[in-house]
């Protein structure tokens, strides 16, 4: 009974001896590795088990205290790899949000990890971490703004200038002085959209629909770019820097019967505040830009005479080296580009847009063409009259909604929506000047636009339209119409109905690039006409910095009255419809 009792006490010291030199082995080993860490500063730990999977990591400054016996002080932060190839690092200090970004990437960690294996990862720094664009916005998704997001700005930073309220918002406030004719105060409601319109499912979808004046672009637009992704409060960090002054809003006050010296007085009191901020500095204005929601013509007074129309914002010399957005711009000018009119549409989601071009594709059309629009009898070389009469003696094949002074039903959007929606084709001669709101109603209601003149929408809204005119409109010649020359049912009829059902799809494809969207939300797959028009001036800007850059002479070396073909096509050799913009009136 004795040798089991001491076999028993000999295999328990050998079982103590050896747990106690693989502990001793083990605090070596610790010791060890502890000192090269603290020697290389720095401690890696992961957010999952396996980097594999994630491509993310934290990185952690070891502040241990040798003298004091606490818990290290750990600084961690987020290492990632940005669009140029870059490593980034993010602090997280909180715990807390270090935790919801651990679970957020636990849960993508498993649908982004098959295309990865290759990942390497040195405890000296990151060397190769091959991560693409849509797995770290996928990966790295936590409370806090990441590196990765900003960076998607470079480039598309926007600044807004705080000017004195005295150009914007008392305008709205004092709304009751903005027309003599119109309620603007009703107008302006809804963030420049106007009151809803009563509901009439025949012509319009349940939502989305809005009275909207064709005047109040500036304060839609300015509206919209308070939800853009991309705005600065660090000027220095922009590329552009927006003015929001509603230089619409204040001219029309003062259009009749007041002297060009008030009609000048806002515009003139603006830049002198512009030209004494350092941001003007910075390009002498050529990064700045702003919305003027009227026609060029409004503001090209070229004389000081209060007999003649508008002021001079426009002619001013802090205004020639900005850029201007107006719903018509000067085709003999290079410092205005045209953006659409906004229409009664604003949707505030994607699927309103689906919806709404879906509905004009099924939308059964009985009328060959259409015009809206009354004649312009003060107007010498104006094709109205002739419109109208080939419109009548087309008699079933054309329709016709006479405007004339006072209350009709061209004022009615209804009216107008109604007949464009059963109409192949929608007339769109000049009125008062090239273009007119009502090119964009009708592409609004998947109609065809037929023009009579180029400078009505193709050398005008460059950034919006396609090039190729031809893919979703008919352009017949001003000169042949007032010749008569020309039968517009004719040419209509010839065209052929395989041509009309390719130039039908692209009219609706181009709805949502002409409408503005909601300004209390935004669309998510669609760029609307906000969106196109923020990058046209963006990338104007680019360039105009570039060339500065390299000492080029920013101011275009062609004469300014052909800037149309510059902004059109690049060149400005001869062209087909240079008979179109020589020896006319300015206003068309």
């Amino acid at each position: 009974m004795g040798r089991p009792l001491v076999t028993t006490g000999i295999c328990r010291q050998s079982w103590f001896v050896v747990l106690a030199g693989s502990l001793l082995w083990f605090l070596l080993i610790g010791a060890y590795y502890s000192q090269f860490m603290v020697s290389k500063g720095v401690m890696i730990t992961f957010f999952n088990h396996n980097i594999f999977d994630n491509n993310v990591a934290t990185v952690a400054s070891n502040s241990v205290d040798p003298l004091l016996d606490k818990k290290p002080n750990v600084e961690r932060k987020v290492v990632f790899k940005d669009e140029s190839g870059a490593v980034r690092t993010k602090d997280v200090n909180d715990s807390e949000e270090h935790g919801n970004l651990t679970k957020e990437t636990d849960r993508e960690a498993h649908d982004n990890s098959r295309g990865n294996k290759e990942t390497q990862f040195d405890v000296k720094g990151v060397t190769k971490i091959p991560i693409k664009e849509e797995e770290i916005h996928a990966d790295i998704k936590s409370d806090f703004k990441s590196e990765s997001e900003s960076d998607l700005c470079l480039g598309k930073y926007i600044y807004v200038h705080e000017i004195p309220s005295k150009f914007n918002q008392d305008l709205i406030q004092h709304c009751g002085s903005l027309s003599n004719w119109t309620n603007m105060c009703e107008l302006s409601s809804n963030l420049g959209l106007g009151p809803h319109f009563p509901n009439n499912e025949r012509v319009y979808s349940k939502t989305g629909w809005f009275a909207t004046n064709q005047f109040l672009l500036e304060v839609i637009f300015h509206n919209r770019l308070k939800q853009y992704n991309c705005l600065t409060n660090d000027s220095s960090q922009a590329s552009a820097i927006f003015v929001p002054y509603y230089a619409g809003l204040d001219v029309s006050r003062y259009l009749w019967g007041s002297s060009f010296r008030m009609r000048d007085s806002g515009s003139l009191e603006l830049v002198k505040w512009l030209r004494e901020k350092p941001e003007w500095k910075r390009m002498w204005g050529r990064d700045h830009f702003m919305v003027a929601g009227r026609i060029t013509w409004d503001f090209r007074r070229f004389t000081d005479e209060d007999s003649n129309w508008g002021n001079k914002l426009m002619l001013l010399p802090e205004s020639k080296n900005m850029t201007i957005l107006t719903i018509e711009s000067s085709p003999w000018n290079s410092n205005d580009f045209a953006i659409p009119y906004p229409t009664y549409f604003h949707p505030s989601m994607d699927t309103e847009v689906f919806h709404w071009q879906n509905r004009m594709r099924r939308q059964r059309r009985r009328i060959l063409f259409s015009f809206a629009g009354g004649p312009r009898p003060n107007l010498q070389d104006s094709i109205r009259n002739d419109i109208i009469d080939q419109c009548k003696a087309a008699r079933r094949k054309c329709k016709l909604l006479e405007c004339s002074t006072g209350p009709d039903k061209c004022h009615k959007p209804v009216f107008v929506m109604k007949m464009f929606q059963g109409s192949v084709f929608c007339l769109q001669p000049p009125g008062d000047s090239l273009t007119r709101r009502s090119i964009f109603d009708s592409i609004l209601a998947g109609c065809i636009p037929v023009f009579f003149h180029p400078g009505s929408a193709y050398v005008q809204y460059v950034w919006h339209l396609p090039k190729e005119h031809t893919k979703y409109s008919v352009l017949i010649s001003q000169f042949d119409v007032k010749n008569k020359t020309v039968s517009i049912e004719r040419v209509l009829s010839g065209i052929s109905s395989q041509e009309i059902m390719k130039m039908r799809e692209e009219v609706i494809r181009l709805i949502p690039r002409v409408v503005y969207a909601d300004p209390s939300n935004k669309l998510k797959t669609h760029d609307d006409a906000f969106d196109i028009s923020v990058k046209g001036v963006l990338e104007r800007v680019d360039t105009i910095g570039k060339d500065m850059r390299e000492g080029k002479n920013t101011s275009f070396d062609f004469a300014e009255k052909v800037s149309w073909k510059y902004n059109l096509f690049g060149i400005v050799g001869e062209h087909e419809w240079d008979p179109f913009f020589e020896g006319q009136d300015l206003k068309g």
